[in-house]
């Protein structure tokens, strides 16, 4: 009887996983996934996988810093207001701090541009046992990079290494990078926000006409809006590209920004509860020493202190 719930559990929780994951790269097609896909819940049952997932996910967490031989990395790529920051607000809120990174990728500083473009995040990875967040990536790299040539300018690369296949060669790159991740131990999971032009027109919107979002708008959103169809294709081309059996790309539509998190979640505590993290065990002789310092414990007067009583 608990096998069999355990499996109908599985096969909900994927249906809000595989119809997402490009298992296809060669023929992918970015236009064939929907943006405001709702599966068969309403915002009401979506919250409550949420909340369960968050749940889950403390606890997964919990044993993955305590084993400390994964590491897991999280890449959230998509267009302005897409929902990125709130995605990670809400799927990781039950998630212990101390267990997790967030870093989110603005344009490189000089120290940067002075590197190779991977080199500042090979130094934000997560150590075995955490969980690491990046807000924007190394994909920028074939996306911002390739949409707007000015930016790749300032990266200074010798004039003949930037050809016509810069691009594929950096799609070679970044799949070598993932594989060698991969074989060290490092779950990548990747995640595009796909959102419509109309969705993302009302969220900025709102971020002009509510005054406690408005932080959140810039200009320059408008100006990366203009290329929204270079951007479009651009991403089509490195799904393609990127998208692997050992760090496969997950197209979450985020239209609705509770099914975007549903998704998520269900992404990141199967993907955990894959690789299974245990608590480490006491060795024998530990657990000896264990019973003779609780029994040294037990045996000690109990004495109320002040520290005790003003609780």
């Amino acid at each position: 009887m608990a096998r069999k719930k355990k499996h109908v559990k599985l096969a909900t929780t994927n249906a809000y996983i595989d119809p997402f994951r490009v298992d296809d790269p060669e023929n992918f097609h970015l236009s064939a996934y929907t943006t405001a896909e709702r599966g068969d819940l309403d915002k009401d049952k979506g919250q409550k996988i949420i909340e369960a997932n968050v749940k889950r996910l403390f606890e997964l967490q919990n044993r993955l810093y305590a084993e400390r031989r994964w590491s897991v990395l999280v890449i959230f790529q998509g267009l302005d207001a897409a929902g990125k920051d709130s995605a990670v607000e809400h799927v990781m809120s039950g998630v212990n701090p101390e267990g997790c990174e967030v870093h989110s990728f603005k344009p490189p500083a000089p120290e940067e541009l002075d590197h190779d473009y991977l080199w500042r995040s090979t130094m934000r990875l997560p150590p075995r046992g955490r969980i690491g967040i990046f807000v924007r990536s190394y994909y920028e790299e074939v996306l911002v990079v390739r949409v707007r040539p000015e930016v790749l300018a300032k990266q200074r690369l010798p004039g003949r290494l930037v050809t016509r296949n810069i691009w594929r060669e950096r799609f070679e790159d970044i799949r070598a990078y993932e594989r060698y991740l991969a074989r060290n131990g490092m779950l990548v999971l990747k995640f595009f926000l796909h959102v419509s032009k109309e969705e993302q027109r009302q969220r900025f919107l709102e971020r002009l006409e509510i005054p406690s979002k408005r932080w959140k708008f810039s200009m320059d959103d408008i100006a990366e809006r203009a290329r929204w169809t270079r951007y479009q294709a651009a991403y089509q081309d490195l799904i393609r590209h990127t998208s692997t059996q050992h760090a496969p790309w997950y197209i979450v539509p985020a239209d609705h920004k509770w099914f975007a998190r549903v998704v998520i979640g269900s992404t990141l505590v199967r993907a955990l509860e894959q690789i299974d993290p245990r608590l480490p065990r006491a060795d024998p002789g530990s657990l000896n020493e264990f019973d003779q310092v609780r029994k040294a414990l037990e045996a000690e007067t109990r004495k109320p202190t002040a520290g005790r009583n003003s609780r």
